[in-house]
C-alpha cells in the first residue's frame, strides 16, 4: 500500500499535488508547509490503520524522485544542490524516521510558519513510520546557485539548470539512466528501508502507421537503459529493490501538462489533446518487447527480441 502519492508535489505544484490554490499576497511557505503537515499526519494515521486491520500489511510512502546534482564544483552549487535535496527529501525524513528534521524547526521558528504541529500529531508520526519507500523516476536535476537568464529548465516541474551531459525528451526532461541508479543509493544510504520504483517511463509523440503499429524504438531504448541500471543497484549495490512498474501500459492524458499527444504507454489510444478520435487501440513495438522482457524477468533486454 501507499499512502500519498509523489507527496513533496506539493511544494511544486501545490493545485495537481494538493488542491491548494494560493491567493495573491498568501505566504506561500506557510500555506504550503501546513498543508504538508496535514498530509503527514493523515499518512501516519492510514499506516495505523492499515496495521489494525492487517499487521502483515505494509504501508510504503512515494516521492516523486531524482538527485539533484551540483551544476559545477562551486562550492555554492554544491551547497544549491544540497539544500534542493534537503527539501525534496523533507516528507520522507518524516514518514520514515517519525519526526521531522531540525532544518525544518529552525526554519519554522526563523520564518513565523506555524504548522498546528500538536503533541497527539508528534505521537502519530513517531509510532507508525512506512515500511519501505516507494518512488517515481523520470530525471535527475541540476542546481546551479546562479542561474542566467534562459538557463533554467522546468523539465517535470522541477526548477533548475540544464545538465550539459545529459540528452533531453521532446519535452525537456532530462534522460538519465544512470541517475536512477545514483537516486536509489541515496534512498537506501539515507533511510535503509526496501525501496520500489513504481514509475518510470519516457513521454513522446508517437506516429502510428496505417495498420495502427508504432515504432517507438526510443521508448524500448530509454526503458532498457534504465532496467539495466536499477538491475546493477540490485546485484551489485546490494539494494533491496521490492519491484518495478512503468508508467504506464497504455496512453492517458499526461498530468503534467494535460495533453494526450505526450504519450508514455505500450498501447496506443487513437485520441488527440481536443478529445477527436476513435479511441480505437493498437499494440506498439515496445509492448511486445516488454512482455518478453517480463517473460525472462528481465534478462532479456535485446530490442529486438520481440521480433
Amino acid at each position: 500500500w501507499i499512502s500519498v502519492n509523489e507527496i513533496n508535489m506539493l511544494f511544486h505544484l501545490p493545485f495537481m499535488g494538493a488542491g491548494i490554490y494560493l491567493e495573491e499576497g498568501e505566504n506561500r511557505e506557510q500555506v504550503l508547509y501546513k498543508a504538508a503537515h496535514h498530509e503527514l499526519v493523515a499518512s501516519a494515521r492510514a499506516t495505523k490503520a492499515l496495521k489494525e486491520i492487517d499487521s502483515d500489511a505494509q504501508m510504503g510512502c512515494m516521492i516523486a524522485a531524482g538527485d539533484y546534482y551540483p551544476y559545477s564544483a562551486n562550492p555554492k552549487d554544491i551547497r544549491a544542490a544540497q539544500l534542493a535535496n534537503q527539501e525534496n527529501f523533507f516528507f520522507i525524513d518524516v514518514q520514515s524516521r517519525g519526526k521531522y528534521p531540525n532544518w525544518t524547526k529552525h526554519k519554522f521558528a526563523e520564518e513565523g510558519i506555524e504548522i498546528g504541529m500538536t503533541e497527539e500529531d508528534e505521537k502519530v508520526l513517531a509510532e507508525n513510520t512506512v515500511d519501505y519507500i516507494s518512488l517515481s523516476y523520470y530525471s535527475t536535476r541540476t542546481s546551479k546557485a546562479e542561474l542566467e537568464p534562459g538557463e533554467a529548465t522546468t523539465g517535470n516541474a522541477f526548477v533548475g539548470a540544464v545538465n550539459p551531459y545529459l540528452e533531453k525528451s521532446e519535452w525537456g526532461w532530462a534522460i538519465d539512466p544512470l541517475g536512477m541508479r545514483t537516486t536509489l543509493n541515496t534512498l537506501w544510504e539515507r533511510y535503509q528501508k526496501p525501496l520500489f520504483i513504481v514509475e518510470n517511463g519516457l513521454g513522446a509523440y508517437d506516429k502510428p502507421e496505417e495498420d495502427g503499429s508504432v515504432h517507438d524504438d526510443y521508448r524500448i531504448d530509454y526503458l532498457k537503459q534504465h532496467i539495466e541500471e536499477f538491475k546493477a543497484a540490485v546485484e551489485i549495490d546490494g539494494i533491496p529493490l521490492l519491484g518495478y512498474t512503468t508508467w504506464g501500459c497504455i496512453d492517458l492524458v499526461s498530468a503534467s501538462t494535460g495533453e494526450m499527444s505526450k504519450r508514455y504507454g505500450f498501447i496506443y489510444v487513437d485520441r488527440d489533446d481536443a478529445g477527436n478520435g476513435t479511441m480505437a487501440r493498437s499494440r506498439k513495438d515496445s509492448f511486445y518487447w516488454y512482455k518478453k522482457v517480463i517473460e525472462t524477468n528481465g534478462e532479456n533486454l535485446n530490442a529486438d527480441n520481440f521480433k
